[in-house]
């Protein structure tokens, strides 16, 4: 039985040539990644399942990664990859793909594109449409900036089944809560909508602690419920603040005030509900 799940992390390997935001300047993140590479930190985290998020915008890579969903002996249970949603032929490259059990879901890297109501277009929208029916999620990377297209996009698509990755990025380093809090109380009214809470600890910057992070983890447990919430590692990404046990550490840490039942979701029920593993 699946009990607990890492419902965000990555792999990437430097000779794709497709991840063009990893630079030397990335430090330890710089380099190869490989799913034997995190294996011992899942299981230190007793992870049972995996979801395997894309990190560049390329359908090459998503085919990459479900190859090694496929050679990873049940241990990732899904894929979300990327697809152009405003390509002319975007619709069809989603049902080649979503012929693969294991895609679960699309994630066009909102937070890089220069319009923050890019997943509002007309074109893009005909491709959103087509997800449900697909049995594909949406999984929405984006920074507060963007958060405000959210509502309309949810209100357009009732039936899209969307989690906002990384909490959108809230600027903990320099504790800017607002816009961000408002605009994740709107996203969150909407009752199909869950959150990652993962990516924390990369926005808290040096010197981060449990405590640091708790008001940022509150508002989302007020906002969304536990039931909606997943947790994710964002490895190796997280290595940049810490590196997984501690982030890990740090949510266990968190979830103490929560009942045995929603902490048992935010470490894998919502991530298995959401994703169909």
């Amino acid at each position: 039985m699946i009990e607990r799940v890492d419902a965000h992390h990555h792999v990437w390997s430097l000779a794709r040539g497709d991840y063009g935001w990893l630079t030397p300047a990335m430090g330890p993140i710089y380099g190869d990644f490989s799913l034997a590479d995190a294996r011992p930190a899942f299981t230190a985290a007793r992870i049972d399942a995996t979801v395997l998020v894309q990190a560049a915008a390329t359908v090459a890579e998503t085919r990459y990664l479900l190859d090694i969903a496929r050679r990873s002996d049940g241990l990732v249970r899904g894929v979300v990859g990327w697809v152009d949603l405003a390509d002319p032929d975007a619709i069809a490259t989603l049902g080649e793909l979503a012929a693969d059990p294991l895609l679960k879901g699309v994630r066009p890297m909102l937070q890089d594109l220069p319009d923050p109501e890019w997943i509002l277009r007309a074109d893009v929208g005909r491709a959103l449409a087509v997800l449900p029916g697909l049995g594909l999620r949406f999984d929405a990377l984006v920074k507060p900036s963007q958060l405000r297209a959210l509502p309309t996009l949810l209100e357009r698509h009732p039936d899209l089944a969307m989690v906002v990755d990384h909490a959108a990025k809230p600027d903990i380093r320099s504790g800017q809560w607002e816009p961000w809090a408002g605009l994740m109380r709107a996203v969150a009214a909407h009752p199909g909508v869950c959150c990652k809470v993962s990516g924390l600890v990369t926005e808290a910057g040096d010197g981060w602690t449990a405590a640091s992070l708790r008001r940022w983890f509150d508002h989302l447990v007020d906002c969304f419920g536990p039931q909606r919430l997943m947790w994710g590692s964002d490895w190796p990404v997280v290595d940049l603040a810490g590196g997984y046990a501690s982030w890990h550490a740090a949510t266990l840490d968190l979830a103490a005030t929560l009942t045995p039942v929603d902490r048992a979701s935010l470490l894998g029920g919502a991530a298995r509900r959401f994703y169909g593993l």
